[in-house]
C-alpha cells in the first residue's frame, strides 16, 4: 500500500488518491449482457440450458430446481459445528431485522381530512446468490431473511451450480423452498422476464460478477427493480496512535482478499501507526491462502496520513466507503461526524466480519460512493410504502377552496371541477 500525506497533495492529487479501480464501462459487455437478456425473454428455458451449457459447461438437465427433499439430505451431510453457526447468525440477523418493522402513521391534518402512510410487502422478489470459489452462505441468510419477515409471498432464489450443502441448508432454515441452479446474466434474465419454470419477479437482489450487474442495471431500466447497483468490495479504516496494528492489517486484508478489484484504505494521523501497520499487512499476507489475489487489490490501495481525526472523518465522508472501521480512543465521539458509509464498525472489538456474517446487520451494502446516498439493505427494501387519505364532507368543504384555487392557477381545469362539482352538491 503506498502511504500519502494528504496535507502534502494538491487538490487533484487528493482526487486521485480516493478514486476507485476502474468500473469498467465496456460497450461490448453492455451489449453481450443485451444479447443474454433477450434470448431469455425470447426462448425461456430452452435458452437458459443454452446459456448454461455455453458459460457454465454443464447441462442444465431436470434437476436444476432443488426443493425440500434435496435441502434435507444437505442438512445431514453438514457437520452440527457449521449448522450451529448458520443458526447463530440467523438468529441475530431475524432479530434484528424484526425490529425494523414499520409503523403505520394516521394524521388528521385538518377536521375532516385523514391522511395515513402504510407499507406492505413487495409480492414477488428474486435473490441473487453468487457462485465462484466460495459458497457465499451469508448472502442466502441477508437476502432471504429480510424477505420473509417483509411478508413477500413469492421468493425465488438463484445460484450458479454447483451448489453448497451449506447454501441449501441456509436457504431452507430462512424459509425457501425451491433454488434454480442458474447463474450470471441468464439468471437475472430468467427473474425479470419469467421463463416456463422460473416465476418472473417485482424486485430483483443481490451482488454478483459485471455480468450479474450489468443485468440487473438493464433490467432496471425496462422495469423490474433491483436493490442497489454493486461494486468492488471496499473499506475505509480510520485508526489513530492507539489502534493496535494486527487488528487494522487484519481488517484491511478481510476485504483485500475478496477480489482483485477490492479496495482498501487506511485513514490515519500516526506515520508511526501506518508503518507498523504495513508491518502487520506483509506478516499476515504471507498466511493466506488468497494472498495472490490480495496482494493485486493493496497494489491500488493506499494510506492517507491526515493531521486529526477530525480531518479522517473528512477524508472518509468524501470516499464514501461501503465499509467503514473506526479503531481509534474513543471511536463513538466521531460517530456524529461521519456522513457516508453504508454501515460503520466502532471499536478494535468489532472487525468488518461481523458485519459480514453473524452481528445482525444486513452485509448488502453501496459501493463507488453510492453511499452518500443509498442506504444499506434493511427490511423497508423488501416493502413499498403508500398513502391513504379519507375526507368527510365536512372536510372536503373546508379543504377545496384551497384545491381549486391551486388546480386553477396550474390551468388544470378538471381538477378544479372534480373538486367543485362535489362543493355544490354538499350546497345542495
Amino acid at each position: 500500500m503506498t502511504t500519502l500525506d494528504w496535507n502534502a497533495l494538491s487538490d487533484s492529487e487528493r482526487q486521485a488518491a480516493l478514486t476507485r479501480s476502474d468500473i469498467v464501462t465496456d460497450e461490448a459487455l453492455g451489449s453481450k449482457v443485451a444479447e443474454i437478456l433477450a434470448q431469455v425473454k425470447q426462448g425461456g428455458d430452452q435458452a437458459l440450458a443454452e446459456l448454461t451449457q455455453a458459460f457454465d459447461r454443464r447441462e442444465l438437465g431436470s434437476d436444476w430446481a432443488l426443493g425440500p427433499a434435496e435441502m434435507a439430505s444437505a442438512a445431514e451431510r453438514l457437520s452440527p459445528e457449521l449448522k450451529a453457526a448458520i443458526d447463530q447468525a440467523i438468529d441475530n440477523i431475524r432479530r434484528f431485522h424484526q425490529a425494523q418493522q414499520p409503523q403505520s402513521l394516521r394524521q388528521e391534518v385538518a377536521p375532516g381530512v385523514v391522511c395515513e402512510l402504510r407499507s406492505e410487502a413487495i409480492e414477488k422478489v428474486g435473490l441473487y446468490v453468487p457462485g465462484g470459489s466460495a459458497p457465499l452462505i451469508s448472502t442466502v441468510l441477508m437476502l432471504a431473511l429480510p424477505a420473509q419477515i417483509a411478508g413477500c409471498q413469492t421468493r425465488v432464489m438463484v445460484t450458479p451450480p454447483p451448489v453448497n450443502d451449506a447454501i441449501l441448508y441456509a436457504a431452507d432454515q430462512c424459509g425457501i423452498d425451491t433454488i434454480f441452479t442458474i447463474g450470471g446474466a441468464q439468471a437475472v434474465a430468467a427473474l425479470a422476464y419469467g421463463t416456463e419454470t422460473v416465476p418472473k419477479v417485482d424486485k430483483i437482489y443481490g451482488p454478483g460478477n459485471r455480468f450479474v450487474t450489468e443485468a440487473k442495471t438493464q433490467v432496471s431500466q425496462q422495469g423490474t427493480a433491483i436493490d442497489m447497483p454493486a461494486g468492488p468490495s471496499e473499506v475505509l479504516v480510520i485508526a489513530d496512535g492507539q489502534a493496535n496494528p494486527a487488528f487494522v492489517a487484519a481488517d484491511l486484508l478481510s476485504q483485500a482478499e475478496h477480489g482483485e478489484d477490492s479496495q482498501v484504505i487506511l485513514v490515519t494521523d500516526s506515520a508511526e501507526l501506518a508503518q507498523r501497520v504495513a508491518e502487520q499487512v506483509e506478516a499476515q499476507l504471507a498466511e493466506l491462502p488468497r494472498a495472490e489475489i490480495a496482494r493485486v487489490a493493496l497494489s491500488q490501495s493506499r494510506t492517507l496520513l491526515a493531521q486529526d481525526l477530525a480531518e479522517a472523518c473528512a477524508i472518509s465522508n468524501a470516499y464514501a466507503p461501503e465499509h467503514l472501521i473506526v479503531q481509534t480512543a474513543d471511536p463513538r465521539a466521531l460517530l456524529p461526524q461521519l456522513r457516508a458509509a453504508g454501515s460503520i464498525f466502532l471499536g478494535p472489538w468489532t472487525p468488518e466480519s461481523v458485519g459480514d456474517y453473524a452481528s445482525g446487520t444486513n452485509h448488502v451494502l453501496p459501493t463507488y460512493g453510492a453511499a452518500r446516498t443509498v442506504s444499506s439493505l434493511s427490511l423497508a427494501d423488501f416493502q413499498r410504502r403508500y398513502t391513504v387519505q379519507e375526507l368527510s364532507r365536512e372536510g372536503l368543504d373546508g379543504l377545496g377552496r384551497t384545491v381549486i384555487t391551486l388546480a386553477d392557477a396550474e390551468g388544470l381545469q378538471a381538477h378544479a371541477n372534480a373538486v367543485a362539482i362535489r362543493l355544490q352538491e354538499n350546497q345542495g
